[in-house]
């Protein structure tokens, strides 16, 4: 473990290159902070520092940059991440809340993220699974057609048209949706093929074929993975960063959005603030990166994931308090539902 004073100076050495972008000498550390020590004691503890693994000398005259352990070393450390300021948070209760549905909730979460952070936002939609019917509308279109709208707790909506219908009467739509409603309100979305399993038994036979089709329809939607889907903003931030590896590498590797689901789901628990540092990324496009994540939900029912991907070299405090905070205010927004 290292003492106070030597966990002081890596916190310099790391706020200092995050600011500068250049190596950190032992002077330019004695005249911008107060660590009550000589230059000659500084550098004294940035030998043992670098004897320890947490910081690195590029170039023989040089001074220091933080390796991942000191980064890590310095994230574990953190007494308080960033607070957003009062504008700040107003204007993600703004910018947030004037979204009209689940797409363009997350479309203008991922533009807000990365707006914040400057680096590249990640906002994986909520999972299916973890949602529950809010409400079921079916929509006479024609003689043989009808809309399904489906609409979750959380926001999603699902909208399919089923053709093909031999008799499409109003009464019996009605009363379909009617028992739909009754039968699913409420229910978790995989409890759902039980919950309507006997309903066409219940309906007069003339009227079965149309609730077979319109049922069929429903469960199509509930098997598709919704959760598998992720979107990106803010990947012109790459531009303006500096990686150890290529920005080829980074930018094949945020393309794969497999890859990008498996890290996020190897990332804590949902609800956690979790910092993923260069090597700890198991993928090998990510390994000069790093990965600041937090799940979202409603209340205590964990839904899915958003972060940010940029290099090692990051405002950590201000990220993770970005990410925190973006992924509280989206709770928030889809409680608000």
């Amino acid at each position: 473990m290292l003492d106070d004073r030597k966990l002081a100076v890596l916190r310099a050495i790391v706020e200092d290159y995050v600011a500068t972008k250049e190596p950190v000498g032992s002077k330019a550390l004695a005249d911008r902070h107060t660590l009550g020590v000589s230059p000659a004691t500084i550098r004294n503890d940035m030998v043992a520092l670098e004897e320890e693994g947490y910081i690195t000398q590029p170039h023989t005259s040089a001074g220091r940059v933080p390796t991942d352990k000191g980064y890590r070393l310095f994230v574990d450390r953190l007494s308080t991440v960033k607070p957003l300021s009062s504008a700040e948070r107003r204007a993600i209760e703004t910018f947030l809340g004037g979204a009209v549905d689940l797409d363009e909730i997350v479309a203008r979460t991922v533009r807000l993220l990365a707006q914040l952070t400057r680096q590249v936002a990640v906002v994986q939609y909520p999972s299916l699974t973890r949602s529950a019917v809010q409400h079921v509308e079916l929509v006479p279109l024609a003689a043989q057609r009808v809309m399904m709208v489906l609409i979750t707790d959380t926001g999603r909506v699902e909208q399919r048209v089923i053709d093909g219908l031999d008799r499409v009467g109003g009464d019996a739509v009605e009363t379909l949706r009617q028992m739909l409603n009754r039968a699913l309100v409420g229910k978790w979305l995989t409890d759902v093929p039980v919950a309507v399993e006997d309903l066409p038994a219940q309906l007069p036979p003339d009227d079965r074929p149309l609730a077979a089709a319109v049922l069929s329809v429903l469960l199509e939607s509930l098997v598709e993975r919704h959760d598998e889907k992720i979107v990106l903003g803010g990947t012109a931030n790459l531009a303006a960063m500096d990686f150890s590896a290529s920005l080829r590498d980074v930018l094949e590797a945020l393309e794969e959005n497999v890859v990008l689901l498996r890290l996020l789901g190897e990332m804590g628990d949902a609800p956690m603030l979790t910092v993923r540092i260069g090597a700890e990324n198991s993928h090998e496009g990510f390994k000069s990166t790093s990965i600041v994540s937090a799940g979202y939900g409603i209340g205590d029912q964990p839904l899915a994931k958003l972060g940010v991907v940029g290099p090692t070299r990051m405002d950590y405090p201000g990220t993770m308090g970005a990410v925190r905070a973006v992924a509280r205010y989206l709770g928030q927004i889809l409680a608000g539902r």
